[in-house]
């Protein structure tokens, strides 16, 4: 394998990272309010949404994490991708529309902890803490994630040191996140899922006309081991117990509650172009993940001697190196670095609005204006992106398992409140703090104390979290108060609108 540093690819990762900045800088005077830096005010085109949404899902995760774990493992990893694909698809179907409409009549929110306090009449605040406490906590653990990808790819490709790497990373990212704001990291991730979408397809057709075909190559899988295309087993033939393929298929669950992505329903122009937005999200979602699968497939016959469990995830950028000449393997590369930065950015930027307003400004200063708030959301970026470089620089840590505590964290923490607080109506305060708490609270015990113990604790965390979430939401709502008649009110205004 040559891993020389070529100019192609030099020029080419440089002319795309200015590329992004710029549109960083053209959008730093355009924010002019908090609804303008975090939430783009309402405005966004179907698009510009369904890509951002999309390409801020999947991280480095979709190029380095999925491969990676299907070249380690085989196709039993495919699950995940199955529940995944189901999931958007139910996400955009049963949350995004609605969620559009209920945020405009809750009081116009424009972030997650803004609309649960709007939504139930919080005057505890503890809607807006408690969410904005589990957003700083798994945020941390999900930038940290596209951190590690970004540094592994410029140490890899430059032969640079790691620390150095993760450091380059981290600049870029903040660099026009901080600037920008909402509308730059739409329109930056718009871009970068195209890029995404045409490199993650053009790799494996390369490797599998590389190899002789697609025949010749699965023969060379299957000659491997052949039961890494079986979906049904482990590499030792051995069946799979429905803990695992259960535990694959809930990574599902997690879209409803992701604020990074469900933020952008919130966005978008008019609640009539998420029909469109929907579509788009689902062709781009389904094609990205059968080929991020393949490449991990193709990886075998391409690499047929095993690498370690950390190089597993560089399996794309080698078979770029190899497969490509210098200005195009940039193209490409360029590609890994957008999964990275559309995902890393949109999260930042979502833990900034927590802090800005949903704790400094509902707790601290009531008063404050929209250019503090806006300050503070760009402290609060490069804070959290510092703590984020922390976990990165634990090289030993899996790109996949960072994106698996964060996903599930965030899942539990938020999905059954969005779910219950857009379809019933009984739902009232004390239920969505119990449902809230809960989930984040279930999540972090499950997985430090309860999953090293095996057997039934090693489901996925996101499932008894979900679950527990769920019915302390319907139990505590039953239990007490019912909502005032306002609530109720804005509740009938919100499922009578039609657009």
């Amino acid at each position: 394998m040559n891993f020389h540093i070529d100019f192609g690819i030099v020029a080419s990762l440089v002319v795309y990272l200015i590329f992004m900045i710029t549109i960083g800088m053209y959008f730093y005077n355009k924010n002019n309010t908090p609804a303008d830096y975090f939430l783009g005010n309402r405005k966004l085109g179907s698009w510009v949404t369904s890509m951002s949404a999309q390409a801020s899902d999947m991280s480095g995760w979709l190029l380095m994490g999925l491969p990676g774990a299907v070249y380690a493992s085989g196709l039993l990893e495919g699950w995940t991708a199955v529940g995944l694909a189901v999931g958007t698809y139910l996400n955009w179907l049963f949350i995004a529309k609605r969620l559009r409409q209920y945020t405009k009549v809750a009081g116009d929110a424009i972030t997650l902890p803004q609309f649960f306090t709007n939504r139930f009449r919080d005057n505890t605040g503890l809607l807006r803490i408690l969410p904005a406490v589990y957003i700083l906590i798994f945020y941390a653990f999900y930038v940290g994630s596209g951190f590690l990808a970004g540094s592994k790819l410029f140490s890899m490709i430059f032969g640079m040191d790691t620390g150095l790497a993760l450091f380059l990373t981290v600049l870029v990212i903040v660099a026009y996140t901080f600037a920008g704001g909402y509308l730059a990291v739409c329109w930056t991730d718009f871009f970068q899922g195209l890029l995404m979408f045409c490199a993650i397809i053009i790799v494996p057709c390369a490797a599998i006309a590389s190899i002789g075909g697609f025949g010749l190559t699965m023969a060379k899988v299957a000659a491997f081991n052949p039961n890494i295309l079986n979906p049904l087993t482990d590499l030792s033939g051995n069946f799979l117990p429905m803990i695992t393929v259960v535990s694959c298929l809930s990574w599902g669950l997690g879209y409803v509650g992701q604020p990074h992505i469900i933020v952008r329903f919130m966005s978008i122009g008019k609640p009539s172009l998420i029909k469109k937005s929907r579509r788009i999200a689902t062709v781009w979602v389904i094609f990205s993940l059968i080929c991020a699968v393949l490449i991990g497939i193709v990886g075998r016959a391409f690499i047929p001697g095993d690498i370690s469990s950390t190089a597993n995830e560089t399996l794309y950028i080698t078979m770029v190196l190899d497969l490509f000449p210098g200005v195009i393997a940039g193209l490409l590369l360029a590609a890994l670095l957008a999964a990275i930065m559309s995902t890393a950015d949109s999260q930042l930027l979502v833990s900034s609005s927590a802090i800005a307003s949903d704790l400094y400004k509902s707790l601290f200063h009531k008063e404050a204006s929209g250019k503090a708030q806006t300050w503070i959301g760009r402290i609060t970026v490069l804070v959290i992106a510092l703590v984020a470089a922390f976990l990165a620089m634990n090289q030993a840590n899996t790109i996949y398992a960072l994106v698996a505590y964060a996903w599930a964290g965030l899942g539990a923490t938020f999905g059954p409140t969005v779910i219950f607080s857009l379809y019933w109506k009984r739902m009232n305060l004390a239920g969505a703090i119990a449902g809230v708490f809960s989930g984040g609270a279930v999540a972090i015990i499950w997985r430090m104390f309860l999953k090293p113990l095996g057997g039934i604790f090693g489901l996925f965390e996101i499932i008894p979290a979900f679950l527990v979430s769920s019915a302390l939401i319907v139990i505590v709502s039953l239990c007490t108060k019912a909502p005032s008649q306002e609530i109720l009110d804005e509740f009938d205004r919100y499922t009578s609108c039609k657009d």
